[in-house]
């Protein structure tokens, strides 16, 4: 962690008392925010928090150059500001910034913050479609399960116009497409010619190699568009459950039809499967993966299947995961909290004491220090909410 504390890392537990502490003086004056209206896609379920009495966004461009200018960085007024302002106010804020100041806000950010603090700063004040675009280009330089989790929430956790954004987005920034570098930067073997790229994208390959089964999953699901509306056909349902059924027990996850059935139905009608076969077969599907495979493309799977199903359990794993064990990895917990504040926090806090019986706060407490512990608790808000 770049950010230090009072004994430089080493510290020896968090207790009840510190804890109360860092929250009470994280924000004394919560009646003045009240939560955003209407964000994201979560339903209600985010937890940013906007002022009762909203600055415009000039005015809140005066207080970011101030809080930038002078002997150093007045980083409590910048968590203050960013923090409690939704996406499309804080775009507002950077348009207001640019032609205020002729300087773009993102390159000041950069340029007057440091570290795991700067990344989260910078990520949650990008356009949400550059962010998560930007955040795919990065996974795809590294190796690592993990680094592909990030192109499965893209794919599967994004509404369908969130998803076409990115793509969007990616195609500005660097002038290729993101189902083709997906294909191109993940194909273990020999890169994927433009015949065979088509082939993936409307036909399918087959199943006779797992690694391309694997590549053809991850850009079919990029590609997809799926219905946006909730629609469900309750007998496709169950009939459909009863193919992945039979693919689960006979281990041939890598087979089309399953490829199929993730990749095109609407997020409401695969949650109606996903429900179908636990009602048929007494298991959830993802326990029967489990069982039955312990391959990359079977990971990679049910992180598809709860991110369309319940995401909220995908995020508090990647939570877990990033706080779990030696070091923190900021990257992770950056990327979850800073792309669910506005969606689902509300379920993610959730689940996250319920399945690993403490909260989310705490643990990010424990873990992390100084300005970027504080602006990830302004993201996640407060333990009731």
């Amino acid at each position: 962690m770049s950010d230090s504390c009072c004994c430089h890392g080493h510290c020896c537990g968090l207790d009840a008392t510190r804890l109360h502490l860092v929250l009470q003086r994280l924000n004394p004056f919560t009646c003045l925010y009240r939560l955003a209206d209407g964000q994201g896609e979560g339903g209600g379920m985010g937890t940013i928090t906007v002022p009762a009495s909203l600055p415009s966004p000039e005015d809140d461009g005066h207080k970011l150059r101030k809080a930038f200018q002078g002997w150093g960085t007045d980083e409590k007024a910048i968590i203050d500001i960013l923090g409690h302002r939704t996406a499309a106010q804080r775009s507002a804020i950077a348009a207001a910034y640019a032609s205020l100041y002729s300087e773009s806000l993102l390159d000041r950010l950069h340029s007057e913050l440091s570290g795991d603090f700067r990344n989260a700063v910078m990520l949650w004040t990008m356009d949400p479609a550059e962010r998560d675009a930007k955040l795919v280009n990065k996974a795809l330089k590294r190796k690592g399960e993990r680094h592909l989790w990030v192109i499965v929430e893209v794919a599967c956790a994004s509404s369908p116009d969130h998803l076409i954004a990115v793509r969007q987005a990616y195609c500005s920034l660097f002038a290729s497409s993101l189902e083709e570098d997906v294909a191109h930067k993940i194909t273990p073997t020999e890169p994927l010619g433009l015949v065979m790229l088509l082939d993936i994208i409307i036909i399918g390959i087959g199943s006779s190699s797992s690694n391309l089964s694997f590549l053809q999953l991850l850009v079919r699901l990029l590609t997809s568009y799926r219905y946006p509306e909730e629609h469900v056909a309750v007998e496709l349902a169950k009939h459909e459950a009863a193919q992945l059924f039979e693919a689960v027990q006979n281990k041939q996850l890598h087979q089309d039809e399953v490829i199929r059935v993730l990749s095109t139905r609407n997020k409401s009608q695969l949650k109606e499967t996903f429900e179908q076969y636990n009602e048929g077969y007494g298991r959830h599907i993802v326990e029967d993966i489990e069982g039955a495979d312990r391959s990359q493309f079977a990971s990679m799977l049910k992180a598809a299947i709860w991110c369309i199903a319940s995401p909220e359990k995908h995020f508090a794993e990647v939570v877990r995961r990033s706080v779990v064990g030696l070091g923190t990895d900021e990257d992770s917990l950056t990327r979850a909290v800073v792309s669910r504040a506005e969606i689902d926090m509300k379920k993610v806090k959730e689940e996250y004491k319920k399945r690993y019986n403490t909260t989310l706060i705490y643990d990010v407490v424990d873990d992390t220090s100084g300005d970027y512990m504080r602006f990830l608790l302004t993201l996640i808000g407060p333990a009731d909410a």
